[in-house]
């Protein structure tokens, strides 16, 4: 039976950012990001300016998702923080919702104008298609190259059931599925341990 390939090796990083790359990084995410801005600062983030490498970007993105507010808002101050300090925390955050907000405020002020015509609710319809299509694709993305163990994969499709099937709450599902996400996670980390030895 042959032995499954071993995933291709990460290129090198390249050196931490300042608050002034951040911000730019983080604006172009949010700008470019309609419907989600997650998928945009993986690309900047890991793909394009390779600050982070993809197991990084999911932790950090997780963490993100566990706490009070906006994912990838939160992310954002984590990793302007971890690059850059307290400025670049704001940086990032600052780059993330600036354009954003004056995009989103001048599309109210449209929106009050033409919400009533059948061809701006069908295009907003399919705007939101493809924001949800972009950010599925984004994920598998993310799963083939991190490659998780059979025991958490099962533990993310125990909690994508729970949630969209079953309506349970999110602080449940951490709180049920955490812990043994974590059991897990050691228990191979001392699996290949011992492997090893």
């Amino acid at each position: 039976m042959p032995k499954p390939s071993a995933p291709p090796a990460e290129l090198p990083l390249n050196p931490p950012p300042g608050p002034a790359q951040l911000f730019a990084a983080f604006a172009k995410a949010g700008l470019m990001g309609f419907g989600g801005a997650q998928v945009w600062v993986r690309r900047a983030l890991v793909e394009e300016r390779r600050w982070m490498t993809e197991r990084d970007y999911a932790e950090v993105l997780g963490l993100g998702q566990v706490l009070p507010g906006p994912n990838v808002g939160n992310a954002a101050v984590m990793i302007g923080r971890r690059f850059a300090g307290l400025p670049g925390s704001f940086a990032a955050t600052g780059g993330l919702y600036l354009f954003p907000l004056i995009v989103l405020m001048s599309l109210v002020l449209l929106w009050q104008e033409f919400a009533d015509i059948p061809a701006v609710a069908a295009f907003m319809h399919g705007l939101a298609c493809a924001a949800a299509g972009m950010v599925i694709g984004n994920g598998l993305r993310m799963i083939g190259r991190l490659r998780p163990p059979p025991e958490l994969i099962a533990i993310g499709i125990l909690s994508t059931v729970a949630a969209a099937w079953f309506r349970v709450p999110l602080p449940i599902i951490v709180l049920v599925l955490g812990p043994i996400s974590i059991a897990a996670v050691v228990w191979r980390a001392r699996r290949g341990g011992e492997a090893r030895a």
